[in-house]
């Protein structure tokens, strides 16, 4: 059946594929509380051996698959998303890179096959998400240990699941962590249209914060614009009418933003900085300008103003494996109800991997490359 994507569309394959997925799960025995299966599987994976462009170093090759030890488990993948790190990680210049040859993709959404004897956390049947970076996701199956995963409810979105791990983490982090902010206080964003700016739009309009979202100008911006503001936004603007006077009389509608959050850089912080109120916070989660943030000395001066960074896996690093599980019950309780969605996706069968990665260094590309696995 792999290529079931491919004859039926991205979309209906997904469907049929969850629906396959469902009914050899309720052929699972009850009573069986782990199971090892003999049989040989063909394990389709996504490798890159050196560091390069994505498009010409990643390739799609047959796998071994691990024997499932005592602490394992056995995971059929579903879907998994080609984020903006997963293309640094092969460029290899993020902060955090395997150990070569690697299996792409840092996040995604699975179904447990079978567990280890001592495994006590999930069982056959559970839909699991990887517990940190680097778990090799754009796999069709894969052997894994029980403390990389998280198990998560199997009524979410599939989309919702398998875009879950990274980019609502993100959003929600920032939005928690550097000021103590109160429904109705504001926040601005750049990169609004991405997976965080989209999630970020959607838990402050949950938390009560209203929020000013600014995009690059481009041909569809209506049609972005209206997206948007049905996810929350109270207001989408251009970088170039955030640079023009008349912004000075649009903040006496609204207070000030308190928080800022940079995924650009160079120009495009400058402008977020200058709109601060007194005494707020700048936080960078990325750099899509790749030119430095500058802060003018008057704006530390007599503003205070407060230029942090956040990086989801250092996060990780200083919080224990128990607050992250946290943070992934509330985001799916938002999910749960209807408060925060998937962003916008398109699905891409494994196999047409070549197509999903060039479409994703695309630029006013808004639609996030899902890869999915049946």
């Amino acid at each position: 059946m792999w290529g079931c994507g491919a004859l039926l569309g991205a979309r209906a394959g997904l469907r049929l594929c969850r629906e396959l997925f469902l009914a050899w799960d309720r052929g699972w025995s009850a009573a069986a509380p782990y199971s090892a299966s003999t049989e040989p599987s063909r394990v389709r994976a996504l490798v890159y051996g050196h560091h390069g462009d994505p498009a010409k170093v990643v390739e799609l090759k047959n796998l071994e698959l691990a024997a499932v030890g005592g602490s394992d488990v056995h995971v059929k993948m579903l879907a998994a998303p080609i984020n903006p790190s997963d293309i640094n990680m092969i460029q290899g210049n993020y902060g955090l890179l395997p150990k070569l040859p690697a299996v792409g993709g840092n996040e995604g959404v699975g179904q447990v096959v079978a567990v280890g004897s001592s495994v006590t956390g999930v069982k056959p049947g559970d839909w699991v998400i990887p517990a940190s970076a680097g778990l090799g996701t754009w796999q069709t199956e894969a052997v894994f240990s029980e403390e990389a995963l998280i198990s998560i409810p199997r009524d979410l979105p599939l989309q919702s699941a398998a875009t879950l791990s990274v980019n609502p983490c993100t959003a929600y982090r920032m939005l928690m962590d550097f000021e103590q902010l109160q429904p109705g206080d504001c926040v601005i964003q750049n990169a609004s249209n991405s997976g965080v700016g989209q999630a970020v739009i959607q838990i402050a309009a949950a938390l009560g914060l209203r929020t000013v979202n600014v995009v690059r100008d481009r041909p569809d911006l209506q049609k972005l614009t209206d997206r948007l503001k049905s996810l929350g936004a109270e207001h989408v603007l251009t970088e170039e009418e955030l640079r023009k006077h008349e912004m000075k009389n649009f903040f006496k509608d609204m207070p000030p933003p308190r928080l800022a959050l940079n995924c650009v850089g160079g120009k495009s912080a400058t402008e977020l900085l200058r709109h601060l109120a007194p005494g707020g916070t700048m936080v960078t989660y990325g750099g899509m300008a790749k030119q430095p943030v500058i802060a003018s000395v008057s704006q530390l001066i007599f503003k205070d103003l407060k230029l942090r960074g956040f990086w989801l896996s250092q996060w990780k690093k200083d919080h224990s494996p128990a607050q992250f599980k946290e943070l992934i019950v509330t985001l799916c309780g938002l999910i749960s109800r209807g408060q925060l969605t998937a962003p916008a996706c398109s699905e891409v069968p494994l196999q047409d991997y070549q197509r999903a990665l060039e479409a994703s260094v695309q630029p006013f590309v808004s639609s996030k490359q899902i890869l999915t696995m049946c």
